[in-house]
């Protein structure tokens, strides 16, 4: 029977996930362009297909000069057709709940006095560039902006970023129909990570036994937070009644990630290589059926990467900081999935990778790492090759082409050894 709970969609249809557009129109266009279960109307209006389901995995904003259209287009859709849209709440959408706050005379501590005595503009530069990782959101809002035709000063821009986060701003609306987690059959749904000290886990100090029940609470508690949020509730000490989500979005103090977060955890290690979570880890999400968790957030080259061991799969699909133009696309049933995108090797060439494999799936090496060198097969490419990938130190990617006899004898196995992100 298809679980229907709370947090949770069907399994007997199709999903096309997308995460991490980050503001850039591009990536949106071309996921949907010739898509089986995605387009979008005359250009601009998302369309989700009977009998299919939209994901979206978080972070809508930030790196390019259309966060407002693809905020706008994306709670649109949701409006429209609920049932099929579902959209997680990324730390680069929930982390602008800080800007009404922190721009109307509560700066982080951190702030230096300059910036505290500063220009709204110039504060607000300071917030993206210092706290925020988003070098550049300012310029791209006010390229926006003025393609309205109207003149844009500099503290226009600034109105439109709080403009946003209060009653009836795109991004306020677009946070309320986000969730944390999502469930689809066989497939968990989160936007960085799931880890030993996240799984079961509630803000609240709670903890929950199975997915559908720790779902359904990790949801409802993001709801609970969002609606401090909205009647702007302070506890007895003045601190914002909503401070956890901003936490929980964040990574731990002193620290680059935050493993007790689906938020701001990963499934990487330091150099953003990835790693399938520990064998116990995956034994608890398959006592709730999970065999499949798909997540953004973290860099993975310029396509999708696939990681698998027996029965359980891992898929990182971030379209950030790719050296592709456009997004790749991942189609997903219970027993299948299939993937599409487009790399350039090491040599500057352009090749399209392109494969669908089943859940379990003992013949493939795709999604098994190589023992002697680390490096992840990750799937045929269009030239006959096989694409093998490895983050290095520095946020570099090696993406390299080998022919199919290159890897007759070699030993692989599961890609652990680089995970946890530590």
């Amino acid at each position: 029977m298809a679980n229907t709970r709370p947090g949770t969609s069907s399994s007997d249809h199709p999903i096309a996930y997308l995460t991490d557009v980050e503001g850039i129109w591009e990536k949106l266009d071309s996921f949907c362009q010739d898509n089986p279960h995605v387009h979008l109307e005359a250009g601009k209006r998302l369309v989700v297909r009977p009998g299919a389901t939209f994901v979206y995995g978080g972070d809508a904003v930030d790196r390019g000069p259309d966060g407002l259209r693809v905020v706008r287009t994306l709670l649109e859709a949701r409006r429209r057709q609920p049932s099929q849209v579902v959209l997680l709440a990324g730390n680069r959408d929930i982390n602008k709940l800080r800007l009404l706050r922190e721009l109307n005379g509560h700066p982080l501590p951190k702030t230096p006095a300059d910036m505290r005595a500063a220009p709204r503009p110039v504060l607000l530069r300071w917030i993206f560039d210092n706290t925020m990782g988003a070098s550049g959101a300012f310029e791209f809002r006010r390229e926006e902006l003025e393609r309205t035709g109207t003149p844009v000063s500099e503290e226009d821009v600034v109105d439109s970023f709080l403009e946003d986060v209060r009653p009836g701003g795109a991004m306020r609306d677009y946070l309320s129909v986000c969730q944390l987690a999502h469930r689809a059959g066989n497939t968990l749904f989160v936007h960085g990570g799931v880890h030993e000290r996240s799984l079961g886990a509630v803000p609240t100090g709670e903890h929950v036994e199975g997915v559908d029940a720790w779902v359904e609470a990790l949801n409802r508690w993001y709801r609970e937070q969002l609606s401090a949020f909205r009647e702007e509730r302070l506890e007895p000490d003045g601190t914002p009644a909503w401070e956890p989500l901003i936490a929980y979005q964040a990574p731990i103090p002193g620290e680059r990630i935050n493993l007790g977060s689906v938020v701001y955890g990963r499934m990487a290690d330091m150099s953003n290589h990835p790693g399938l979570p520990s064998p116990a880890l995956i034994e608890a999400l398959a006592r709730s059926g999970i065999h499949r968790v798909v997540v953004g957030h973290t860099p993975s080259g310029d396509c999708p990467s696939v990681l698998r061991e027996d029965s359980f799969e891992l898929v990182l699909a971030d379209n950030s900081y790719g050296r592709v133009e456009g997004a790749s696309r991942v189609f997903l049933r219970d027993d299948s999935i299939h993937v599409e995108g487009h790399v350039k090797l090491e040599d500057g060439r352009l090749e399209r990778l392109r494969y669908q494999l089943t859940l379990g799936d003992p013949s493939s090496p795709i999604g098994r790492q190589l023992l002697d060198t680390g490096q992840l097969v990750k799937g045929p490419l269009e030239s006959g090759d096989w694409l093998l990938f490895r983050a290095l130190p520095r946020y570099r990617v090696e993406q390299l082409p080998v022919a199919p006899s290159a890897l007759e004898g070699r030993a692989l196995g599961p890609a652990r050894a680089a995970a946890q992100g530590v």
